[in-house]
């Protein structure tokens, strides 16, 4: 069955996130039903990563097997037609076709994040529900130091959910940058996987450090603790984004 890889964006805040679920519309779900309507059989969509509710995506990518060798931009255009018609709020931004071993989740060599604060007193319209307002002064500075002492391999049991699934609590995080822009301050993080929760606790523990109620000594602390208890509170979700996946060349 000819294979063909999606490159995706969407806007998480209608959604209960990436995977198909009963108690509410998915990501996977909208690119599942457009599917047969223009291939005509029902088709499975294969994610590099999940985002939970409200989290959003600027290059999300899927794997989907077809009956037919179709023309990519036809794949495309068809998906993004027929979700348009829906009035989901997921595009995709390519489709190419690649051999029967890509496999969108464990072919990945890094997976690429971004958080992104809006530091301002005054409360956001437009960017309500794509980033997290924080009226308090940030020094993005102190972030980025704190930042630094979470890079590498370490156990993450403080920075990941209790609800995390994944057997091992251990990570290699590659990077993790805090820079600022005006009113706009943004954590970018990239590592080979993440735990459940792990980005939004991070962002949720620099803020604290950003006010000034921790120090970069006190996070490192916090790591090395491997205690849930000692993570700063939780992020939300309009924040975050799935920026990008890294494969070898030859996928």
């Amino acid at each position: 069955m000819p294979r063909f890889r999606l490159t995706i964006e969407y806007d998480g805040t209608p959604y209960v996130g990436w995977q198909r679920q009963d108690n509410g519309p998915s990501v996977q779900g909208a690119i599942e039903k457009a599917g047969p309507k223009f291939c005509g059989h029902a088709i499975t969509v294969k994610g590099a990563g999940r985002t939970d509710a409200g989290v959003h995506a600027r290059g999300q990518v899927a794997h989907v097997d077809f009956d037919k060798d179709w023309n990519a931009d036809t794949v495309r255009d068809a998906l993004n037609a027929h979700m348009g018609k829906a009035g989901e709020r997921v595009v995709i931004l390519n489709a190419e076709p690649v051999s029967d071993e890509f496999d969108a989740r464990f072919s990945a060599l890094t997976r690429h994040y971004l958080y992104r604060m809006i530091n301002r007193r005054v409360p956001l319209a437009l960017d309500r529900s794509r980033a997290l307002w924080v009226p308090k002064p940030l020094n993005a500075d102190a972030m980025h130091d704190a930042a630094q002492r979470l890079v590498g391999r370490h156990d993450f049991t403080t920075f990941r959910s209790s609800q995390c699934q994944a057997n091992s609590p251990v990570r290699t995080l590659e990077l993790m940058d805090v820079t600022r822009d005006g009113d706009v301050v943004e954590i970018r993080a990239s590592a080979r996987s993440f735990l459940h929760n792990q980005i939004r606790s991070f962002a949720g523990t620099l803020r604290m450090v950003g006010e000034g109620h921790w120090t970069p000594d006190d996070v490192a602390a916090a790591l090395t603790s491997r205690d849930r208890s000692n993570c700063g509170p939780v992020a939300g979700p309009q924040g975050l984004y799935f920026m990008r996946v890294d494969y070898p060349e030859n996928e």
